[in-house]
């Protein structure tokens, strides 16, 4: 599995990013980060779509300026 490929948690994602797992699930209830069902009841976040979630971020933040 090729590291883009990896699947993480979100406290993976609150840790690596450093905000709360409260953030990060909120983040994906209003689809703001794109998920992996895992089951019925639970997800995993992919480091791809961790980083184009960084990177709309980042975007948005210099056209803010």
């Amino acid at each position: 599995m090729s590291s883009e490929n990896t699947l993480l948690t979100a406290e993976d994602v609150a840790r690596i990013i450093k905000v709360s797992i409260r953030t990060v699930r909120r983040w994906v209830a209003t689809g703001q980060i794109e998920i992996v069902e895992i089951g019925k009841q639970d997800y995993r976040i992919t480091r791809e779509a961790l980083n184009r979630f960084i990177q709309e971020r980042q975007k948005r933040r210099g056209d803010a300026n």
